[in-house]
């Protein structure tokens, strides 16, 4: 088992509803299927308690706190209830992100900005900040963050690209500033998966059916014409996650069918 007598905190390890599974729920599934003992944050906690029924269905063990990763205080709590629960933190893997409202850079009113600011680049800020100390005590430690490769390809939703972009660069940031305390930071650039979020949601807020939004997505994508799942999010993740990928940090790596590679 690659997380073999490993505490990971998951946040976002709910999901909205939808025909297939989201990439929080995914990693936090797998990284439990790989012996870890998960903590499951998420702000709806009846999703994160599904999530942890499919871990228990499968024999794992993990716990769920309901918590605002806007909230500075919210985040130092489920810290604080990981440490109680398991006594360490190995690895925090942070998979939040929302889009609504956004558009092109004229079209995204100040009230979504900032929202979508809060939760995408500040909530990503507050767990890692959180995290740190116990990591820092521990003299070790993973920190992965969900970008996406809208951070560095062409997209029309700009508070999300802004907001992508700047957990790549807070990712870095976090991996210079604590590597002398054997801490490593990555970041996974997810490009077009097959998610609830990004299925369900997108036909909903286009209004076109979810079978034409599936092939238009399949089409660009370079490796196979066929976008990825959350599987493949997952086992990128797990690899930064364990002491695998032990001599790697400050890296961002695309998963994405060869999509943010294409250039022309």
């Amino acid at each position: 088992m690659r997380l073999k007598d490993k505490v990971v905190v998951v946040v976002g390890a709910g999901q909205t509803h939808g025909d297939t599974v989201g990439n929080g729920r995914a990693a936090a599934i797998l990284f439990a299927r790989e012996g870890a003992r998960v903590v499951l944050v998420d702000c709806n906690a009846s999703s994160a308690l599904e999530t942890q029924s499919m871990i228990a269905e499968e024999g794992g063990q993990s716990t769920v706190i309901q918590a605002d990763i806007t909230s500075e205080m919210q985040c130092q709590a489920f810290v604080r209830s990981a440490v109680e629960n398991y006594g360490k933190i190995d690895a925090l893997h942070n998979n939040v992100g929302i889009a609504s409202g956004d558009g092109m850079v004229d079209e995204v009113s100040g009230e979504a900005w900032d929202r979508i600011m809060a939760v995408n680049l500040k909530g990503m800020f507050l767990s890692c900040k959180s995290v740190l100390p116990v990591m820092k005590a521990q003299g070790s430690g993973s920190i992965v963050n969900i970008s996406s490769i809208a951070a560095v390809c062409s997209a029309n939703i700009a508070a999300y690209k802004a907001s992508k972009a700047g957990v790549n660069a807070l990712t870095h940031q976090i991996a210079m500033d604590n590597a002398r305390f054997g801490i490593r930071a990555n970041a996974i650039m997810p490009g077009l998966i097959n998610t609830p979020m990004a299925i369900e949601g997108i036909s909903k807020a286009r209004g076109i059916p979810k079978d034409q939004l599936i092939k238009e997505r399949d089409a660009r994508v370079p490796l196979g014409r066929k976008m990825g799942t959350a599987w493949d999010v997952a086992y990128a993740a797990l690899f930064l996650a364990s002491d695998e990928s032990r001599f790697i940090t400050g890296i961002v790596l695309p998963v994405d069918g060869g999509q943010s590679a294409r250039i022309g």
